[in-house]
């Protein structure tokens, strides 16, 4: 039976209570560090050499459903009645709303080093030590809406631009595209600083600290965040039921993206699945 992913906003005290204690716990085995670990292993540019897969290419929307997939697993090997809340970023958008309430995520870091000191992932309590990280911070970070230059969330109608577009990608497959659902919801746009960041970007930089990178996985906002990038997709899929993830084929010798991105029944590193595999989630989870 599908299990629901609800919004985070609508969490009861006691799902709140499980959900903190699910993740405490993966973090106290040593498994939530793994996950952070392949975030920064698979988090490649389009300037690095290589197969891109879970940045900038059409596999952003299939890698990191099978990445939430993988951290559900985990949580719910622990407590089978956790799952993965989703932030609506559309809808909560202060920095004392849901999910920045002490007894979920605590909320934003303090003026002088961003270092989080209120809620249950606080450094204080000893309980999530920064272990796997792109600098020598061992705290969790944050500075949410950047308070010294100022950043809005998306709002709804950054979502709907991305939702309205039929047609899942295009070449050249990569940051630079301008058509497209999937690079639309990512949010690589062009010209400098904050007008550059679309949708899941700029959430990632409203946050700040720790979500900015690849390292990101370190602020358990990083999944209710993706969930609800999740959630936008498979409202894409709803909305456009003829369209299909692209490119089905593999771009030939020729192309300079040849070898450097994932087609659609092509295996998604690091997993022995294939974003075909990955189009319909409903007989393992749903929305709320």
């Amino acid at each position: 039976m599908a299990y629901t992913r609800k919004d985070v906003s609508t969490l009861t005290r006691s799902e709140k209570r499980r959900f903190v204690d699910a993740l405490l716990e993966t973090k106290r085995r040593g498994e939530y560090d793994e996950f952070v670990r392949t975030h920064i292993a698979y988090y490649v540019s389009d300037g690095e050499n290589g197969l891109r897969t879970a940045h900038m290419a059409p596999s952003f929307l299939p890698w990191h459903r099978r990445f939430l997939l993988d951290l559900e697993e985990a949580l719910r090997r622990i407590d089978s009645s956790v799952t993965v809340p989703y932030w609506d970023w559309t809808k909560d958008r202060t920095t004392s709303s849901a999910p920045w309430t002490a007894d979920l995520l605590g909320g934003t870091g303090r003026r002088s080093d961003r270092r989080v000191t209120t809620g249950p992932f606080a450094r204080a309590g000893g309980n999530w030590t920064i272990k796997v990280n792109v600098t020598d911070t061992d705290y969790l970070t944050r500075d949410l809406g950047r308070a010294a230059n100022p950043i809005g969330l998306p709002a709804k109608s950054d979502v709907e631009w991305a939702l309205d577009d039929p047609v899942y990608d295009t070449a050249p497959w990569d940051s630079t595209v301008r058509r497209g659902f999937r690079n639309k919801l990512e949010g690589w746009g062009t010209g400098r600083g904050s007008v550059s960041w679309r949708n899941h970007n700029r959430v990632h930089r409203w946050v700040g600290g720790a979500m900015v990178g690849g390292a990101s996985v370190n602020d358990p906002v990083f999944w209710l965040h993706h969930a609800f990038v999740d959630l936008q997709w498979s409202r894409w899929q709803a909305r456009h039921r003829d369209t299909r993830y692209l490119p089905a084929e593999p771009p030939g010798d020729g192309s300079a993206q040849h070898g450097r991105i994932v087609a659609r029944h092509e295996r998604l590193p690091p997993w022995d699945v294939t974003p075909d595999d990955l189009d319909d989630h409903s007989r393992i989870y749903r929305y709320a």
